[in-house]
């Protein structure tokens, strides 16, 4: 993940997001849905409804970049929609970091996928 300064605003998408989107379908969301302006120096992550990619738009001055991640197991400790009513939440970049890290934000521990010291096993329901 890369750095960013403690200053910079983050805002994170409620809502899951068709990761089909790139450059100007992710600027449309973050400025229509998000009511944000995307050329503001934030950094806008979006995360599918499988809660197992996600993308950040950030616009640094000189143009847009879109950095993506998939999770080869796993999931991410996203925000569901209905439990805060809202479209967009806002993060401080070192949370951010945490939650490209496979930590749960909500209780601070290290989601099960993330266990890189020893196998996990996946268990049927």
């Amino acid at each position: 993940m890369p750095s960013f300064p403690g200053s910079l605003k983050v805002f994170v998408a409620v809502e899951p997001c068709d990761m089909r989107k790139s450059f100007n379908g992710l600027y449309a969301v973050a400025s229509e849905k998000l009511g944000e302006n995307p050329q503001g120096g934030a950094l806008f992550v979006f995360c599918n409804k499988r809660r197992n990619r996600l993308k950040i738009l950030y616009f640094d001055g000189s143009g847009l970049w879109v950095l993506a991640k998939r999770l080869e197991e796993g999931t991410f400790s996203w925000p569901r929609p209905s439990s805060c009513g809202r479209a967009k939440i806002t993060l401080t970049p070192e949370a951010l970091g945490m939650l490209t890290d496979g930590i749960d934000l909500r209780d601070g521990c290290r989601r099960a996928w993330y266990d890189r010291g020893r196998s996990v096993r996946r268990v049927s329901p």
